[in-house]
């Protein structure tokens, strides 16, 4: 009997045209990508070797028929999208931040229960391979009771202030700015290794009121950098700043200090193979010193341009993870649900911004 071979379609061409290769490489089929701009379309259609583009995505959903739908369209997309290909018998991966608010989120984890259909959310920079050892050494005890956790996670890509505004720039679309882009993957990266946000406190600046989104007559209301204090529920205290216009960076880093020892993560796009990252370590009273990290990918994953190794290289194992347990009939992590709860922590986020002071973030149920 003939393999069967999972189809895909993916709607939304900016960062949705990584998750291309990260498909094809893990041996789906795409069959539709779904963009406004049809020329778009077409040129990545013709590149990739993708069969069909459709403008509207109601008529990808109704003609193509993928079994996967990858939403990578605006967030003020996510919830309709998601709704509607559940309710048509297709499993999702959505990019985040999920949806505009956690009650669209919540809607949408709902969706997928009530069809019984697989969703997950594209946290995909859990996966360099120096992120997947920190996480196994925190797991296994290695920092001990955190104390205090550090992260930063920078980006030039709007510093300077001639740079072209995006739907991004505006927060009817995008529902957060920086902290959509950038720092919702901070929140899920401290919640997957030390547990549940309990409270927040933020502040945030945009760098340029001026730099309006594409047909939108006001100024930008989108955070360009926000800095937060967060308090874990373990009492550990965490504190994190993204920002889209930092000149020259691009840049992740954690470091988490406990009562047992340190580790320190850093992860830039620079040299042949910077999607292992970095790892440093220490226990007791020792220097950090740097853990050797294997990548554990093929050669190829470095082939292409910068989006198309981003893909492979981190999109890639979480598709493999999807497509296992799509055909084990199985749950994954990162959920619809892990992109839920940081929804209710940037949800807080907004409120700290709106009051001035800390808010809390739901427990889970």
């Amino acid at each position: 009997m003939a393999k069967r071979i999972p189809t895909v379609g993916i709607i939304g061409l900016g960062f949705g045209r990584a998750h291309i290769p990260a498909f094809q490489a893990n041996g789906a089929e795409v069959v539709a990508v779904c963009q406004r701009d049809q020329a778009t379309a077409r040129a990545v259609a013709d590149r990739y070797g993708v069969p069909r583009i459709f403008e509207k995505w109601q008529d990808m959903l109704a003609e193509a028929h993928p079994e996967i739908v990858v939403i990578a369209s605006p967030p003020h997309l996510h919830h309709a999208i998601a709704l509607a290909a559940f309710a048509g018998g297709a499993h999702v991966l959505c990019e985040k931040p999920l949806a505009m608010t956690a009650a669209e989120g919540r809607d949408m984890v709902e969706a997928a229960a009530r069809a019984g259909r697989l969703g997950m959310t594209c946290f995909n920079w859990r996966f360099p391979a120096a992120m997947q050892r920190f996480h196994a050494m925190v797991e296994a005890g290695h920092v001990g009771r955190p104390f205090h956790i550090g992260v930063r996670w920078l980006g030039g890509r709007w510093a300077e202030e001639t740079a072209p505004a995006t739907w991004r720039m505006d927060r009817a679309q995008a529902g957060h700015g920086a902290m959509g882009d950038m720092g919702v993957h901070v929140i899920d990266l401290l919640r997957w290794n030390f547990g549940e946000i309990a409270r927040v406190m933020a502040d945030e600046g945009i760098a340029y009121p001026s730099r309006s989104a594409p047909g939108v007559d006001r100024p930008a209301d989108a955070e360009d950098f926000c800095t937060v204090i967060a308090e874990l529920a373990s009492g550990a205290q965490a504190t994190f700043t993204v920002s889209r216009v930092a000149r020259g960076a691009n840049e992740q880093t954690v470091e988490c200090y406990g009562s047992q020892g340190g580790l320190t993560y850093k992860l830039d796009r620079v040299g042949s193979r910077w999607y292992r990252g970095e790892l440093q370590a220490t226990e007791g009273s020792a220097a950090l010193a740097p853990v050797s990290i294997a990548a554990g990918l093929p050669k190829s994953t470095g082939e292409g341009d910068q989006l198309e190794v981003t893909g492979k290289a981190t999109i890639g194992p979480l598709v493999k993870r999807f497509l296992t347990a799509i055909k084990k009939g199985e749950q994954a992590s990162p959920s619809l649900e892990d992109g839920l709860r940081a929804q209710e922590v940037l949800d807080a986020v907004l409120e700290s911004l709106r009051t001035r002071a800390w808010a809390s973030v739901p427990k889970p149920t």
